[in-house]
């Protein structure tokens, strides 16, 4: 289950990528990408939507797919922890011969000390005199600045990874059901998992993980240095959750360090029953696949852990 982290370089002059997971542990710097697929130019294309939070900026990203996937169409906006930056704007590009344009404001936006805003703001997209994404929940002041009607063609949230660093417990917030509400999970492991890196039955030493949805227990996996790597299911009303795991870096590696979880709904008619959390969860679909016949949506959450 191991893959390696691309971390975009959202503050450089550079439009390169890194594939280099040091970078974000230098800077503890947090991340959440969020990928939806639309039509853009007369295309279906990926439009990535990046924000990166570290002690010294703060900052925006958005991204479109090009021709074929190969090239990638990208305007920043930069937060900066000072007064200086522009709350309200728009940026432009061409993607095969059209204009594209971003529009944000963020004048009211509300980050309550996260990355991400959490109300009081809107970033759109707009292509060929239709808004084709729009986030945040100014949506009627996105359409008035714009001056555009929304895009007949709905966007589809295919994936979302998001970086989180702590000691013993990981928070995050996600919408596991499109028709659902924004619900919160937890994961935490008991202290044992940090305070000993030769971890064997012989002195008592037999740590636990427990992943809860909303403060409800949803799993729990004991004798985790044999079972750091697995997948349960969590039904909830009518999905079923696919959740799997690798935390063997947690418990075998040094220094900074990342489990990784990923969270893939399904229809209960399309999720099959799931192995016990001592088997090795076979390989997920690249991100981009929306044809697997699941919600299409996976979350990949990047648990780093700090000594």
């Amino acid at each position: 289950m191991h893959e390696s982290i691309g971390i975009p370089a959202c503050f450089t002059s550079s439009e390169k990528q890194t594939d280099d997971p040091a970078a974000i542990t230098r800077s503890g710097q947090s991340m959440y990408m969020s990928v939806y697929q639309t039509k853009i130019a007369g295309e279906c294309r990926l439009i990535t939507i990046t924000w990166c939070k570290n002690l010294l900026l703060h900052g925006l990203s958005v991204s479109v797919q090009g021709p074929e996937g190969n090239k990638h169409y990208q305007c920043k906006v930069e937060l900066k922890p000072w007064n200086f930056w522009r709350k309200q704007g728009a940026s432009q590009f061409i993607v095969d011969g059209r204009r594209v344009e971003v529009v944000w404001d963020f004048r009211a936006a509300k980050f309550n000390g996260e990355t991400e805003p959490r109300s009081g703001y809107y970033v759109g997209i707009v292509s060929e005199e239709e808004v084709v994404l729009l986030l945040g929940d100014m949506k009627k002041d996105a359409y008035r600045k714009t001056g555009c009607r929304p895009s007949l063609i709905d966007p589809i949230l295919v994936s979302r990874r998001e970086h989180v660093f702590g000691k013993k417990k990981f928070l995050t917030r996600v919408n596991l059901n499109e028709k659902g509400k924004v619900q919160e999970i937890s994961i935490e492991c008991n202290s044992g998992i940090c305070s000993n890196k030769n971890n064997n039955n012989a002195d008592g030493f037999d740590p636990e993980m427990e992943i809860r949805l909303d403060g409800k227990l949803a799993i729990h996996v004991k004798h985790l240095h044999w079972k750091f790597r697995g997948k349960e299911s969590i039904h909830e009303s009518k999905t079923t959750v696919e959740v799997y795991w690798d935390v063997h870096d947690w418990l075998f590696g040094s220094g900074t360090r990342h489990g990784l979880f990923i969270f893939r709904p399904t229809t209960s008619s399309s999720s099959a029953s799931p192995p016990s959390s001592e088997s090795t969860p076979s390989p997920l679909p690249a991100e981009e696949d929306n044809s697997n016949g699941s919600s299409g949506f996976c979350l990949f959450l990047y648990a780093w852990k700090l000594d």
